[in-house]
């Protein structure tokens, strides 16, 4: 099975310091949904692991965050789209949960869904807990510039990660890597 493993927030859609607290403040990065879309239409899985720490901080509720990742799917949807399988950690960062990336759970979750190994899969992700997640599960971590990776850039332990403008940008190596 080929399959991808996106952060959401910063890789498929803009993120915000503030959270994104209502389906009406989820704007997706322009190309990422044409990418998921392309990435389907190779046969390629594609799940989602995102932190959701503004359950836990009390700033928006679980119903409003599945609407968010209705309208989400909407949107892919309209680009001939999909999510495969979606993961959250609805947890805050002194929770000390096994799921909140860089911890592995969210990635072992994915992985008992699909009943597959995570290694050598390309994990997409714009922080360095999104990545640190990967090199934890053996995954492929590979690094987007938009959301927080201009900051993770900087950063001098992720410099030899691959790294891309934009998750459409990643395309091409995805499909060349997953052959």
């Amino acid at each position: 099975m080929r399959l991808v493993i996106l952060d959401r927030d910063g890789v498929i859609n803009q993120d915000s310091d503030q959270y994104i607290k209502c389906p009406a403040e989820w704007q997706a990065i322009p190309g990422s949904l044409t990418a998921i879309a392309q990435l389907n239409r190779a046969g390629v899985k594609v799940a989602v692991a995102t932190n959701q720490s503004g359950i836990a901080r009390g700033l928006f509720a679980t119903d409003t965050l599945d609407a968010i990742h209705i309208r989400m799917q909407t949107e892919l949807a309209a680009v001939g789209g999909q999510i495969d399988h979606l993961v959250y950690c609805p947890h805050g960062p002194d929770e000390g949960c096994v799921c909140r990336k860089p911890e592995p759970g969210l990635y072992h979750q994915i992985a008992a869904y699909f009943g597959c190994s995570l290694s050598g899969v390309p994990v997409i992700g714009d922080s360095a807990r999104d990545l640190a997640a990967a090199v934890r599960v053996g995954a492929h971590p590979i690094r987007v510039l938009t959301g927080k990776g201009a900051r993770t850039a900087q950063e001098p332990a992720w410099a030899p990660v691959p790294a891309f403008a934009d998750l459409q940008q990643t395309v091409p190596y995805l499909l060349e890597q997953l052959t």
